[in-house]
């Protein structure tokens, strides 16, 4: 039975603000200050400990800052973390909850020429302010999300395994041909009451007071052209990978998304060696997952026992939606991965 989270916040907040150069120059038009909130432990003012460092990317329609807000019978993330704590399943951490909401609804953490280029605003922007500014532990970071945070969080183990410790991906975008293929046809169907021009149906998106559930799905798919296959000369740099009428599949334009499928990367040896620079490497899923991303997790976590690449895996009775609580496992994880 769930229960309302009555024991108050502990820890602090603080709010860093960044002007970002790395996403100043995106076609969005999207603003390049951007809100880092970060979380400090109880007792951070009067010791003088170093801490774990943990990033928290949020899915897609998300923003960082919205894990610090007080959710029925969930409360915050910062609130989960300082209940681990007192049951003694892990220790004290600093946690960013960065601000990377994009107007196409979200963000997949990589560097887009349209969407702006996010790996390195994370990498090279936030880590050094925060490892400036609070007693961070030395090369003791990890990375997390759910969703597109999840992408973003394996993504970032196969590509920058240097910058970071340990990951962990909770119903990650992976497996391509199977969580994004199968929305194509929805997707040219809507954009089909717009004579299949993206303007026009991006300016509806601005316009209408309420968007409607599916009309987030297309906006979605969009988004993923904007950020794995940009068009620089197009609207926002929205360019999907199919015919807009027939929804054959374009082959150079397919390849580029599959560049940054975590299953493909997976298989290289670049990914793999950034992998084995990790200390500890977890995914989960449900396995009623509507997105069918349960299918990619079991493909990727295939590759890394076939490479002996040490990962946790783990699937669990749920679908995509309200998974929140899976963070009792992989937050307690990723601590012990960074302590030893």
């Amino acid at each position: 039975m769930p229960i309302h989270p009555f024991q108050p916040m502990q820890g602090d907040i603080q709010l860093l603000n960044i002007n970002s150069k790395a996403i100043a120059n995106n076609m969005l038009g999207d603003p390049a200050l951007r809100q880092v909130g970060v979380y400090l432990p109880p007792g951070y003012k009067t010791s003088e400990e170093d801490y774990p460092l943990l990033v928290d990317l949020s899915g897609f329609t998300g923003s960082g800052l919205h894990h610090l807000g007080w959710k029925c019978y969930d409360g915050t993330v910062p609130q989960r973390v300082e209940r681990l704590v007192r049951e003694g399943k892990m220790g004290d951490v600093i946690i960013a909850f960065p601000d990377t909401f994009t107007s196409l609804g979200g963000n997949q953490y990589v560097n887009s020429l349209a969407m702006g280029n996010w790996a390195d605003f994370l990498i090279l922007e936030m880590l050094p302010l925060i490892e400036k500014r609070f007693r961070v532990r030395s090369n003791c970071r990890a990375v997390f999300g759910k969703s597109s945070g999840g992408f973003g969080s394996i993504y970032h183990g196969l590509n920058y395994g240097e910058t970071w410790q340990a990951v962990a991906c909770h119903s990650g975008d992976m497996a391509f041909d199977l969580c994004y293929i199968p929305d194509m046809p929805a997707t040219l169907n809507r954009l089909a009451d717009f004579d299949r021009n993206y303007r026009d149906f991006l300016d509806y998106v601005d316009a209408v007071p309420k968007l409607k559930s599916s009309d987030m799905h297309v906006l979605m798919t969009l988004a993923m052209g904007a950020t794995y296959d940009p068009d620089p000369n197009a609207y926002k740099g929205v360019r999907l990978p199919v015919d807009l009428y027939t929804c054959e599949i374009i082959p150079e334009r397919w390849a580029k998304w599959l560049e940054f499928d975590p299953v493909l990367q997976a298989r290289t040896s670049a990914g793999q060696a950034n992998l084995r620079e990790l200390s500890g490497i977890y995914v989960d899923c449900g396995f009623k997952d509507q997105y069918r991303l349960h299918y990619g997790s079991r493909q990727l976590s295939a590759v890394l026992k076939k490479t002996g690449i040490t990962h946790y895996y783990e699937e669990f009775n749920d679908n995509h939606s309200s998974v929140d609580y899976r963070m009792d496992t992989s937050l307690p994880f990723l601590y012990h991965a960074l302590t030893g």
